[in-house]
């Protein structure tokens, strides 16, 4: 156990940190193939994995590059102005807007398609309005938060929900008609929260004005169109998929494929570079960070999960799928998301109450948001603000989290605590 923990905290670590000229992937890699040398881990480990996150991996590539072809020809960038339009220039209208907005592009796109494509978008538009650095910085930070806890209603919002899925063998259909309520009270709480937390730092009114009009940054008007069709039938070729059996990859990598050809023919966007430039290293991410996270199931940390929920279970239905929830919240926020659905998954897959799963996948969801490392999204979306707007917008987001909002109702009876954590982010 104390060699399978070091390897993974080390690969952890520098996933993190990602030092210069070393990317979340290939750190993962790393660990993964440390992980085989040490014999944590072995080969016949690398094919379990493998077969529990092919589809989830497949499934990803297909929506990231459906999303980057969307983005190519204007369709999120259109929908941002669109948002901020239908505001009127109310601030705080709009910061809801925009939150709906992330809402629906994690729901559709999943959440790290929504890191990726949002993220940049609402940068850009938020410095064209003029706003401050502080009024920035609170749209960003609660575009990264929505991006995760609004990943919940459908199988592909979130690879964690494709992984579960697959492993527990629940469909399409069932999954969203148990899922489409935990993601309206999800969005709903979130919203509502980050707006108490936030909401000294948005301003009353915006000139929207300096806007361009939303089609002016359409491509193409026809394809744009044709777009929002293309994803109504996608959605239902996802159905159909769930009566035949078929993997959520076949309908997302096909759909993201068939898309772009389409896009290519008219022109509007370029086949091999949409592909070259597709965030592989996320991929090589998923699939390292699991292999080495099967290390831990095989030096016993499943075993000991397992024993908690028993023990969990003896003490009712409910208490069992609660801690479950806030169990998987915990260890997402303390050792990323990815790695934690597979273990829980493991972990409770001899206890016949699917409603655990369901419960691993929310508290999967929403836990990492507790840490800045917790899900892949939220290290994508720090490396978007990294690129964008400089190497120290981290710390100005931790500054900005832990520098007391104390007229806040949620946060003032951890003020103090956070007061003293202040002492620490300094030194950081």
């Amino acid at each position: 156990m104390i060699l399978a923990s070091s390897i993974f905290l080390i690969t952890l670590l520098f996933v993190i940190w990602q030092p210069k000229g070393l990317q979340i992937g290939t750190t993962a890699i790393i660990g993964a193939v440390v992980a085989l040398i040490a014999e944590v881990v072995s080969f016949d480990d690398v094919l379990v994995v493998t077969e529990i996150v092919w589809d989830a991996t497949l499934a990803f590539i297909g929506i990231i590059i459906l999303s980057m072809v969307l983005d190519a020809i204007g369709f999120f960038e259109w929908c941002a102005i669109k948002m901020a339009k239908l505001s009127g220039g109310n601030g705080h209208l709009m910061f809801v807007y925009a939150l709906l907005l992330g809402s629906f592009v994690s729901a559709l796109f999943a959440n790290d398609g929504a890191a990726l494509i949002l993220t940049p978008i609402l940068l850009a538009k938020m410095r064209i309005l003029k706003l401050n650095t502080k009024t920035i910085l609170a749209f960003l930070l609660a575009g990264g938060f929505i991006s995760d806890s609004a990943s919940l209603p459908f199988v592909f919002s979130n690879l964690t929900n494709i992984v579960t899925a697959n492993y527990f063998d629940i469909g399409f259909m069932e999954y969203l008609a148990n899922m489409w309520l935990p993601y309206v009270v999800s969005t709903t709480i979130s919203i509502i929260v980050l707006w108490l937390f936030l909401r000294r730092d948005i301003p009353k009114q915006v000139d929207i004005s300096l806007l361009k009009d939303p089609d002016a940054v359409l491509k193409s008007k026809t394809l744009f169109i044709f777009s929002w069709f293309f994803l109504a039938l996608l959605l239902v070729g996802y159905f159909m998929g769930d009566h035949y059996n078929l993997p959520v990859s076949v309908f997302a990598l096909g759909g993201g494929l068939l898309f772009l050809a389409i896009a290519s023919y008219t022109k509007n966007a370029k086949a091999w570079l949409t592909i070259k430039t597709a965030p592989w290293q996320v991929v090589w991410f998923s699939i390292g960070l699991y292999i080495v996270v099967y290390g831990l199931k095989n030096a016993g940390l499943t075993d000991h999960l397992t024993a908690i929920i028993h023990e969990l279970i003896q003490r009712g239905d409910a208490v069992a799928i609660i801690g479950t929830g806030f169990l998987s919240a915990f260890l997402s926020a303390v050792m990323n998301n990815m790695p934690t659905i597979m273990v829980m998954d493991i972990a409770i897959a001899d206890i016949p109450n699917q409603a655990l799963a369901y419960a691993n996948i929310i508290g999967c969801n929403l836990g990492p948001k507790m840490t800045p490392f917790g899900s892949l999204a939220t290290l994508l979306w720090l490396h978007v603000l990294s690129q964008k707007g400089g190497k120290d917008r981290f710390l100005a987001i931790l500054k900005i989290w832990f520098d007391g909002h104390t007229n806040c109702v949620a946060c003032s009876t951890t003020y103090t605590h956070i007061r003293e954590k202040k002492k620490w982010i300094k030194k950081f």
